[in-house]
């Protein structure tokens, strides 16, 4: 499992659920740093996984697309398509709360595989 950790309000959510679920043992989770970093050791550990799940703040979805770049499909879910907004979402631990019972029961992001623009975390 690897989680957006953005400047934006909804990337800190994200890397908030991700933590929560490793701590509830629903998956492992790894760099998403050294994924996009190319870092070889993370990159096979990634491709030899049975699934990679890819939890992104926003439809720009740099966690996925990081996969992508690499050959891989991750189970994706992305906040902005399951809630929140971004800029407005604070990281309370009642939304964390809520996309986390989302992810566990399956509400994947239906988002194409591709995003564009800026994700605009900091400015």
């Amino acid at each position: 499992m690897y989680a957006c950790s953005g400047a934006a309000d909804v990337g800190e959510i994200a890397d908030r659920v991700a933590r929560k679920l490793r701590d509830e043992d629903f998956a492992k989770m790894s760099c998403l740093a050294a994924i996009g970093a190319d870092f070889s050791g993370y990159v096979q550990t990634a491709k030899a996984a049975d699934a990679v799940i890819s939890i992104d703040g926003c439809t720009t979805a740099c966690a996925r697309n990081n996969f992508k770049r690499i050959g891989i499909t991750p189970l994706s879910f992305v906040l902005t398509e399951m809630g929140l907004e971004k800029g407005s979402s604070p990281a309370t631990g009642e939304n964390v709360a809520r996309i986390v019972e989302l992810i566990r029961g399956g509400k994947q992001s239906t988002a194409p595989g591709n995003a564009t623009g800026g994700c605009g975390c900091c400015g």
